[in-house]
């Protein structure tokens, strides 16, 4: 536009004109200078969401896992450890007072497959009690009925004899159904006790205290299978008790049963244990024969590893809440660092320490804020959800959403189920680790050239993980010239006390035609 036409042009446009180009450079400014804050402020939370999408690149969130984390070289050192405890368990020097306790089961043979016949099994390890009827055919072929009774709040915690009468009618009532009472034959009957016992034999043992729930009279010291006897004559049934096992030689026995090469057993599901076929050159502790076999199944009662504070260096501040708010305080601390009682817990108490530090459900505090939701609560976070958050593959995480939705988390986010995923995997490989380099003890220590381990339990049963955890974790640690296999038992508590109580019939036979055959050949001498 020329002078001479802006000369021409009347005051009140020329005025018009400025002030429209005044408002509109104004509102550009306005507009950028928004744009420019909401990008500045928006750009630290897109990073802040594309590190959680990858919680193990966070930082701050490992840095709160970091505890969790076991080299190999710290499990070897662990290893050495529990051998040292091993060995004071089984020295009568250090017996009394060793944490790993190493008591002898007595039971010192395994089945070969070859066993036949009907064995009875009874299985008492809670409020559901169990009677089995088992039916070898040898070649390892099993045929099993069974019948699951449930035992009244008044019978667990009454006096004991009725407990035992109870039990005993239950057994009547199911031989009764299988058409074998009053048959004109004695079975042989595995009793499956899981309460802490002082085992004097294979058919003899002491309750030491009665535990989950039961609180009986007049049983605590005195002998278990003693009192099941009197009372199953007191009834006229034609069974007798040849053997008393915990879980963890049942286990055993089971998966023996098909394949000679099982020489351990262990649970890995509320709690954890262990047993072990040992040479009985290493049992100090020993008071039977020494006859063949030279062997004899060792009870480990590895739970009770660390009591004695030699785990401390590999303990977390939640494995130290966790104990401290627990109803047995400084006991069972290898126990607590793995088993399914406790997996749950530490997840939770880890969720929890994770929102105080703002890394987790961000957005969304105010929302979380219920102190009654599970989350807030002790146990709230099962450990059957830790393997349900793990089953979840891929970027929907439907199963850890109906998880966080069950414990109060409403409408979690991508990053949020990320998080907790990374949180129950690196819970569960530690507690795998454990377990794992626990196993390898005992393999390299029985030095065989092929080990199978009998596995029983829900949560090497049920976790997706677990088993592949614990043997990638044990190729490092397990002698090179050593092969081993983890298999899945089935019924150890039923069918492996079937096997140990087949088993010793089978002993008690032959250990009578031996004697009668002595005794024919020295009265035919003389």
């Amino acid at each position: 536009m020329s002078l001479d036409l802006v000369s021409t042009l009347p005051y009140d446009s020329i005025t018009s004109l400025v002030r429209k180009a005044a408002y509109g450079l104004v509102t550009t400014c306005i507009l950028g200078t928004a744009v420019y804050a909401g990008y500045r402020v928006a750009l630290p939370e897109k990073h802040l969401i594309k590190r959680h999408r990858h919680p193990e690149l966070n930082d701050q969130i490992e840095k709160v896992l970091d505890s969790l984390k076991i080299s190999d070289e710290q499990l070897i050192h662990m290893m050495h450890i529990l051998e040292e405890e091993m060995n004071a368990g089984l020295s009568p020097v250090t017996h009394k007072k060793a944490s790993v306790k190493m008591f002898p089961t007595y039971v010192r043979n395994i089945p070969n497959g070859t066993e036949v016949g009907q064995v009875l099994a009874l299985d008492l390890g809670g409020t559901n009690f169990r009677v089995l009827l088992i039916d070898l055919h040898g070649n390892s072929k099993i045929e099993l009925t069974s019948k699951i009774f449930v035992i009244p709040q008044s019978t667990m915690i009454g006096d004991g004899k009725h407990l035992f009468r109870h039990l005993a009618e239950c057994l009547e009532e199911f031989m009764q159904k299988e058409n074998i009472l009053n048959s004109g034959t004695c079975y042989p009957l595995g009793f499956t006790f899981s309460f802490p016992c002082q085992q004097e034999s294979l058919a003899s043992a002491r309750l030491t205290a009665w535990t989950k729930g039961f609180s009986c009279s007049g049983v605590v010291n005195e002998d278990v299978v003693k009192l099941l006897q009197e009372a199953i004559n007191e009834k006229g049934i034609n069974a007798k008790c040849v053997s008393l096992v915990n879980d963890t030689v049942g286990t055993l026995m089971a998966c023996a049963y098909k394949d000679p090469s099982t020489a351990i057993g262990l649970i890995l599901g509320t709690g954890t244990n262990a047993c072990y076929i040992e040479s009985l050159d290493r049992v100090g502790t020993w008071n039977g024969d020494y006859n063949e076999p030279k062997q004899v199944i060792i009870n480990t009662e590895w739970g009770a590893f660390g009591d004695n504070g030699r785990l401390k260096h590999l303990r977390t501040k939640y494995d130290e809440e966790i104990d401290i708010s627990s109803i047995n305080p400084g006991k069972q601390i290898f126990e607590k660092m793995i088993s399914g009682m406790y997996m749950g817990e530490i997840v939770r108490l880890i969720i929890l320490d994770l929102l105080q530090h703002e890394l987790l459900f961000l957005g969304h505090r105010d929302t979380y804020s219920d102190y009654k939701a599970a989350l807030y609560n002790r146990g709230g976070f099962y450990t059957k959800f830790v393997s349900t958050v793990e089953t979840d593959e891929g970027i929907k995480f439907s199963n850890t959403r109906r998880v966080l939705e069950d414990i109060g988390i409403q409408n979690p986010t991508y990053d949020d189920c990320a998080i907790v995923q990374h949180i129950c995997r690196q819970v569960s490989k530690r507690a795998a680790r454990l377990a794992g380099a626990g196993l390898a003890v005992l393999i390299n220590r029985i030095g065989k050239s092929n080990i199978t381990a009998g596995v029983d339990g829900s949560l090497y049963r049920f976790h997706p993980r677990f088993k592949r955890n614990m043997e990638r974790c044990m190729e490092t640690l397990v002698n090179k010239d050593i092969k081993f296999k983890l298999t899945l038992s089935d019924d150890g508590s039923g069918k492996g006390a079937a096997m140990v109580a087949c088993v010793a019939e089978r002993i008690f036979e032959h250990d009578k035609e031996t004697a009668d055959y002595e005794t024919l050949t020295k009265s035919l001498i003389n």
